[in-house]
């Protein structure tokens, strides 16, 4: 069985067909990649899949479990995570601080226990700090855990971003175009540290991405969309050379 089963996924926005019969399934372990054009309706997509639009039509699965439709926040105690294109950091907490911001569903303790400064209160914070620590130095940012957000580098400011995402536990890492600002030093460093997160802690993960070396450099699958369809889908190195995908995605 497929991690996540998607099936005739649809949404609509004012009479525009944003995102049509879109399938996708995507095995445990699996680095895939959904490419096309700027407007394609990449983003819809993670948007659809993470609960922030609710499809028209279509089922989504994940690990057996139907989560169509479902609020953002269920979805994600469901095991989808996610980072932006734009980052989207809390920049006036510091590193570690965002990093707990993730651990905080499945490290509860009451409002009454928060404000009263209660025994669990303690244990829970010692937990999110231990585990917030761990997370960082996976990243080689625990140097860095008091720092404010705003004050890492772009390059680290995407690792954190990832960081806190895992924070959540997920069973699927959306990462939208993640290597977007990046130099080509940076893109580099990304791509091991996208490898060692699936081989770490045997993630799954689908990225939006336009840079091609990056894709065709960690992506075993791909999915091209077009207009808010699906144009191809298979092996990395097949579809990119796929005449079709040359034409409507790199523009020859």
């Amino acid at each position: 069985m497929a991690l996540l089963e998607v099936k005739n996924l649809g949404i609509s926005f004012g009479g525009l067909r944003a995102v049509n019969a879109f399938d996708i399934e995507i095995e445990k372990g699996q680095l895939y990649g959904l490419i096309g054009p700027n407007g394609a309706g990449k983003t819809t997509i993670f948007n659809l899949l993470t609960g922030v639009y609710k499809p028209d039509e279509g089922i989504i699965k994940l690990d057996g479990e139907n989560i169509t439709g479902k609020k953002a926040i269920d979805i994600n105690k469901a095991g989808i995570a996610r980072t932006f294109q734009n980052i989207r950091l809390f920049k006036d907490m510091s590193v570690k601080d965002n990093v707990k911001v993730g651990l905080h569903n499945h490290h509860p303790y009451s409002t009454l226990e928060g404000i009263l400064r209660l025994p669990r209160y303690f244990k829970v914070e010692k937990e999110m700090d231990e585990r917030a620590m761990e997370l960082l130095k996976v990243f080689d940012l625990d140097r860095e855990a008091d720092l404010l957000a705003s004050n890492l580098p772009y390059g680290k400011q995407r690792k954190l971003e990832i960081a806190r995402a895992l924070a959540t536990d997920p069973k699927l890492l959306l990462l939208d175009e993640p290597a977007a600002g990046m130099n080509p030093n940076e893109t580099k460093e990304l791509m091991d540290t996208i490898r060692f997160v699936r081989d770490k802690f045997d993630m799954t993960i689908l990225l939006i991405e336009h840079d091609m070396k990056l894709v065709s450099g960690i992506c075993e699958k791909l999915t091209v969309l077009n207009f808010g369809e699906v144009l191809k889908q298979g092996d990395t190195s097949t579809v990119l050379n796929d005449p079709q995908v040359i034409t409507a995605y790199l523009g020859e």
